[in-house]
């Protein structure tokens, strides 16, 4: 699908990092190989979680990346998927930032679904700390990614009618790290949206529906066009 020649995002390029792969847990070799963060070493990548009854994360994340490139190409945006579940594996959190970088993103999120106990419920938005570590400087991006995490939050509640995370950020639905290569490398704005916890019957049942999923994909566009047209 082609961008649409006019909208609210033309001329903008949004950059959708779907988390994980599905193929993942079939390559533990090339997923456990360390990469530099900046402030570390971490596995290049994860095999993500997956709900009780096995809806993996990865498919969760790539189905609502889809639902989210078609709203904002609606807009008149260019979306850079860093994946589109055709890789092996991966790609390794360092590519997943180089992409975007490459990209010239104006904006980029990575989509996420938590992995945490029964009874913790809700959305969080992960923004990046302020790192300046080898090859990292997140210098030029931590006001602005807060900008975008807070407008993504805001109409996540909005859209979804979801909570905030009630173990995660206290009660803000916003939370910051420094540990994500994602985060880390990044030199456009970027966050991270865990939409919900996989482990928690109720917000699995919200995360397996298709319309939900329809309506996280809206929130977080909604959000992305409110950080793009300040």
């Amino acid at each position: 699908m082609e961008p649409a020649a006019d909208g609210p995002l033309k001329g903008k390029v949004v950059v959708v990092d779907p988390g994980h792969n599905t193929h993942n847990n079939e390559h533990a070799a090339e997923i456990n190989r360390q990469v530099d963060i900046g402030t570390g070493r971490k596995e290049c990548d994860t095999t993500g979680t997956e709900t009780n009854s096995g809806y993996a994360e990865a498919t969760f994340s790539l189905d609502v990346a889809h639902r989210l490139r078609a709203v904002l190409q609606s807009r008149g945006a260019r979306v850079v998927l860093t994946h589109d579940g055709d890789r092996p594996y991966g790609p390794c959190v360092t590519e997943r930032a180089d992409i975007g970088n490459k990209a010239h993103g104006d904006a980029a999120v990575s989509i996420h679904a938590d992995g945490s106990d029964v009874g913790h419920r809700g959305f969080h938005v992960i923004l990046p700390a302020a790192v300046h570590a080898g090859r990292a400087d997140t210098s030029a991006i931590v006001g602005p990614s807060k900008e975008l995490g807070a407008r993504i939050a805001g109409n996540f509640v909005r859209v979804t009618g979801s909570a905030p995370s009630n173990y995660i950020g206290g009660g803000t639905g916003l939370d910051t790290r420094s540990d994500l290569g994602g985060l880390n490398l990044s030199t456009i704005p970027k966050v991270f949206i865990e939409c919900g916890n996989m482990r928690d019957p109720q917000d699995a049942a919200l995360l397996t529906d298709a319309a939900w999923r329809e309506k996280a994909a809206q929130g977080i566009a909604d959000g992305i066009t409110d950080f793009l047209r300040g």
